[in-house]
């Protein structure tokens, strides 16, 4: 393997490098699934950090970089920086047919002209690069690879990159360990890593123990930039699994069961690792107007949610007056994105929770407060629907089912129903519905209905009766 560097570019260099990289990132960034700033102009960058990992003298350079990707502001936006994103940017003399579908561009100018540079990670060199760097805990300018000496690393695992969409990227080497390289990254502390860290001293097995992680150290800032866990080879993705059982017209009744149990697993080790607070009327208040504003915000976004808006205020409502009444709950850390899709099952039929990143437009902070559990309830809840939905024709008794079946699953390891608790499973189960209506009206406008049917019945007053 070709050494890596131990140099960071100049300051006069990475200007020169971004520079010749300008038009090319201009075109290539938006056209990635990741990159979150679609129907937006991209005005500009600006370099955050820039590290060779490889010279690119030789056959094959390769390059970190963190870079504040500039954009007009939405109308009414207060203003912003820019996002950061982490790039791994490959440099040959012309790419291998193979490389075809990472080309970014050819370099007419700069310290590359002449040169292709690629998106690095479908490239096995770059790929080992990284490994060997965590295995071996590096330390490359500002990049610290650091790892779990506990856990063994064995060089020469190949790597393959995972073409999936998902909102990161990710490499699987050797169906032993996955890298999720985190694309648009912020600093502090990442829940991504800091939730499987305090699971594993918990000795959870329900979500993998990291491994070993990426993390930059730049000025005053540090950035969580890429966690390596054991792969679960031979995993079914929860989502895939339910639409397969669905569309055999199998039950999913006990599977939906042993993922409330997981799940409860999961919410009790982190309330013993992590603290945990009382939310009592005050932080109820605040917690209910930001429900009621993500709403009007939501109606006047999208019409068609506009004849439920009442009765969805209603929920938050209820929930309201319960907390001027006295009465309290207990937030923890969570999730915070749970899905069908963050679930795997093992081929023994044990399941796991993966990405515990969070909503990754929800500012960091956010995403790191204590929350009440039912909020991961409720996306589960709601992934049930969207699963029964996608069925020809759909079928809502399978999801009623699995829904009963799930919570009844979460009390048998937790010692309490979410079901006993309807005013506050209603209120986060009908935050959720209104954020779907948003995203799917936005992006994915024939998935409206799925959503839109779940308001129809959150906004009646005796929607309670069904979990």
């Amino acid at each position: 393997m070709t050494p890596m560097a131990e140099t960071v570019t100049s300051s006069g260099t990475t200007g020169s490098l971004l520079a010749s990289l300008d038009p090319l990132l201009r075109a290539w960034l938006p056209r990635q699934r990741w990159f979150a700033g679609k129907g937006r102009p991209v005005t500009g960058f600006t370099p955050v950090s820039v590290t060779e990992l490889l010279p690119p003298d030789g056959r094959l350079g390769l390059y970190h970089l963190l870079v504040r990707v500039h954009q007009p502001t939405v109308p009414g936006a207060p203003p912003h920086p820019g996002d950061c994103y982490q790039l791994l940017i490959g440099v040959r003399e012309a790419l291998p047919p193979r490389l075809a579908p990472a080309l970014i561009g050819h370099v007419t100018e700069g310290p590359l002209a002449g040169r292709t540079v690629y998106e690095a990670l479908y490239d096995t060199r770059p790929a080992d690069v990284l490994l060997e760097a965590l295995r071996t805990q590096a330390r490359i300018g500002g990049l610290r690879f650091e790892r779990d000496p506990a856990q063994e690393i064995r060089a020469g695992l190949v790597p393959r990159l995972m073409t999936a969409e998902q909102s990161n990227s990710s490499v699987v080497y050797g169906d032993t360990f996955i890298l999720k390289l985190l694309r648009r990254v912020v600093p502090g502390v990442n829940p991504d890593l800091e939730l499987p860290l305090a699971l594993a001293r918990e000795g959870c097995p329900r979500v993998p123990a990291p491994t070993a992680w990426l993390h930059a150290e730049v000025a005053a800032d540090a950035y969580v930039l890429a966690v390596l866990q054991p792969y679960v080879s031979g995993a079914a993705d929860g989502w895939e699994l339910a639409l397969r059982e669905l569309a055999k017209g199998e039950d999913f009744a006990a599977e939906a069961r042993a993922l409330g149990r997981a799940t409860a697993e999961v919410h009790t080790a982190l309330a013993r690792a992590l603290p945990t607070v009382t939310l009592g009327h005050a932080q109820l208040e605040l917690l209910v107007d930001g429900m009621t504003e993500r709403l009007a915000a939501a109606a006047q976004a999208v019409p068609a949610l506009r004849p439920y808006e009442r009765g969805l205020r209603s929920a938050y409502e209820a929930l309201g007056t319960l907390a001027a009444e006295g009465r309290t709950w207990t937030a923890q850390r969570v999730h915070g994105d749970l899905h069908l899709g963050q679930c795997l099952r093992s081929p023994s039929g044990a399941w796991s929770l993966i990405d515990f990143e969070g909503e990754p437009a929800r500012p960091l902070a956010e995403r790191r407060m204590p929350q009440p559990p039912v909020r991961d309830i409720a996306g589960m809840l709601r992934s049930f629907d969207y699963a029964a939905h996608s069925a020809t024709p759909p079928a809502p008794d399978w999801a009623h089912t699995c829904r009963a079946a799930y919570c009844s699953g979460y009390a048998e390891v937790a010692g309490r129903d979410p079901r006993t608790d309807p005013v506050l499973l209603r209120a986060y189960e009908t935050d959720k519905a209104v954020y779907e209506v948003v995203y799917e009206a936005r992006h994915r406008p024939d998935w409206l209905p799925v959503p839109l049917n779940a308001v129809r019945r959150l906004a009646l007053p005796d929607q309670e009766a069904r979990p």
